[in-house]
């Protein structure tokens, strides 16, 4: 009978230490996801990123995009569109990856004027004037500043300020992530964290259609 006893209690420890291990390892198996899925997010979104959109908006578009781009200027007022379709459910974020010749320069200049609140205004005097200041084979960064004048920029505190390790450290970090997330063209587009896979209008359309779709 003892026997029979201890058998039995032998049994229900095993059995109880089974189950404290089996919860230990989901336990740690959660934590790695949960730590794994921030750190997406982390590349996907820093708190520094140009934002356009409500705050609570349930669906994010995050942009990595070159102003030298031809197809970012093309598809900048599609996204647009996108998002005055859907008003309040759409938020845009927007990341660096100055690929072309001379756009790192051009980026430095956007963020400085972001330090003055001219964000978007100079965005896009940069796109409606890019054939001028970004031609393929012999680009001319520096011309940019002829294009800028109706933003309301004070030219010479961005050129002081476009110069900051602020904002070099911004570009530095946002190519970074980049080449985390295989990122190596321009628009590359993501919708809460699903890349678009296969590029063109109507598959960033459908992409976003789902999301919000998910979410409301």
């Amino acid at each position: 009978m003892n026997r029979k006893i201890l058998v039995a209690s032998a049994g229900m420890i095993l059995l109880g230490l089974f189950a404290a291990a089996v919860l230990l390892y989901n336990a740690q198996s959660t934590s790695e996801l949960n730590t794994a899925a921030d750190e997406y997010a982390s590349l996907l979104v820093r708190d520094y990123s140009p934002v356009k959109g409500e705050p609570e908006a349930r669906v994010t578009i995050v942009e990595f995009f070159d102003p030298a781009c031809e197809t970012c200027r093309v598809f900048y007022p599609f996204v647009e569109e996108i998002m005055q379709a859907n008003p309040g459910k759409i938020r845009l974020v927007l990341r660096y990856t100055p690929f072309h010749d001379g756009s790192d320069y051009v980026v430095k200049v956007l963020e400085a004027a972001r330090e003055q609140g001219r964000f978007w205004e100079t965005l896009e005097a940069m796109f409606a004037s890019q054939p001028a200041w970004a031609s393929h084979g012999h680009p001319q960064p520096e011309k940019i500043w002829q294009y800028l004048g109706n933003t309301g920029l004070d030219f010479d505190r961005a050129k002081a300020d476009m110069h900051s390790s602020k904002i070099s450290d911004r570009i530095r970090q946002d190519m970074s992530d980049a080449r985390q997330l295989k990122v190596s063209k321009t628009p590359s587009y993501f919708v809460n964290g699903k890349p678009l896979l296969q590029f063109g209008y109507q598959e960033l359309q459908n992409l976003v259609d789902n999301a919000i779709q998910e979410q409301y």
